[in-house]
């Protein structure tokens, strides 16, 4: 893998906070496609206060970020999904407007309820109505992208607009094939990224505050070159074609 463009102090800082709290760790993990991977980021153990405060600063400097390169682009809603997605949301709705309170302090978040609630309020959301709205997701991962595919029909059905996707992080992987899903390893075949195919089918910007690449990265200038070198070798065994 190349190495990109030097990372920003920011990114930097959150990949050793993930260090530090083990939320970024090593080994061997076996993942829901059987891949054994040499590395592992569980983001549901940013739970703790200066954590959750480090992602959804994170989430709020990369959409805003994307916002100023591209100005034409913008969103009214924040839309998480069940269950990782809520408290993603509405902190880094929060963040946004300390950013900017001029530009993003009337960003609204929404969530969905697993069941349809059935007293009080009532319904399926919670938060903002998202009929009328542009909608940008917010969620920790994407793997096969079935949970974003029916989140995206959540927002279809409440009459948002899908207009962007935000991760946590893109591992930078193919998609895995029939063979890996069967459990008899990888076909060799090339195959683009889970993000890579929902960007295209969907029309609109897939954005990770960090990447493998970032990762790598920020791991290289740690000194951890073990890591590295295994990570880089799970890179050219999987890498997507896009």
């Amino acid at each position: 893998m190349a190495s990109p463009s030097p990372l920003p102090t920011w990114k930097s800082s959150l990949i050793s906070l993930a260090l530090s709290s083990q939320i970024l760790t090593f080994g061997s993990f076996t993942l829901k496609s059987h891949r054994i991977s040499p590395y592992f980021v569980n983001c549901g153990l940013f739970c703790r206060a200066k954590l959750i405060r480090a992602i959804s600063t994170a989430y709020a400097r990369e959409l805003h970020a994307y916002a100023t390169e591209n100005p034409t682009w913008t969103f009214d809603v924040l839309f998480g999904p069940a269950y990782k997605g809520i408290p993603l949301c509405a902190t880094t709705a929060e963040k946004l407007a300390t950013l900017d309170e001029d530009k993003w302090g009337d960003v609204a978040y929404s969530f969905n309820r697993k069941e349809v609630k059935d007293h009080g309020e009532g319904g399926l959301m919670v938060g903002e109505s998202l009929k009328g709205k542009r909608v940008v997701i917010i969620d920790d991962v994407m793997t096969a992208g079935t949970a974003i595919r029916e989140a995206i029909e959540i927002i279809k059905s409440q009459g948002g607009e899908l207009v962007g996707i935000i991760v946590a992080v893109d591992r930078q992987e193919k998609i895995p094939s029939a063979s890996e899903r069967a459990g008899r390893g990888d076909d060799g075949t090339a195959r683009g990224s889970t993000i890579g195919e929902v960007r295209r089918e969907f029309g609109v910007p897939v954005l990770a505050v960090l990447t493998l690449g970032d990762l790598i990265e920020g791991l290289r200038g740690q000194g951890r070159g073990e890591e590295v070198g295994r990570m880089e070798e799970y890179y050219e065994k999987y890498k997507p074609t896009e």
